[in-house]
């Protein structure tokens, strides 16, 4: 009977649990945003995985950009990056954040969300589907596990 109980201090408890969840601050700039959204839905679920949506820069340590990035957008979306707790990850989900997409020629879109902020896994697809997004936001969690 004595083999089910742990002892722990309530501080190892919650490193514990801080390296083992991701609070990602969603950037929905466009229709991979759709996506992002079905992700987190009833289907996917996210929550089981310990990843809270949140909507403040200063609680998440995640951040996913999904959609075209213009110019004007981008020096707002590199404050909120500033203002993240660390160590601090981002996802670019979909072409347009990666590249530019469909867009990349037009002279307001920014030709990839690296340019302003460094970028740890690239989602592919117009648009990604959302198993792409929980196997990214699974390998960031063995990564911050790992540190």
């Amino acid at each position: 009977m004595a083999d089910n109980i742990f002892l722990t201090t309530l501080k190892e408890m919650s490193d514990w649990a801080s390296r083992k969840s991701l609070w990602p601050l969603a950037c929905g700039l466009s229709c991979c945003a759709i996506e992002m959204m079905h992700t987190a839905a009833s289907r996917y679920d996210l929550d089981q995985f310990g990843c809270l949506f949140r909507a403040s820069p200063r609680h998440a340590d995640l951040m996913i950009v999904s959609g075209t990035v213009t110019h004007k957008i981008a020096p707002l979306i590199k404050n909120l990056y500033d203002q993240m707790l660390s160590p601090k990850f981002v996802i670019a989900m979909g072409n347009c954040a990666i590249s530019g997409g469909l867009y990349a020629d037009a002279p307001s879109v920014l030709n990839g969300i690296s340019n302003i902020i460094p970028v740890d896994i690239n989602i592919l697809g117009c648009p990604p589907r959302p198993e792409d997004l929980v196997k990214a936001i699974f390998e960031l969690q063995q990564r911050k596990s790992a540190q």
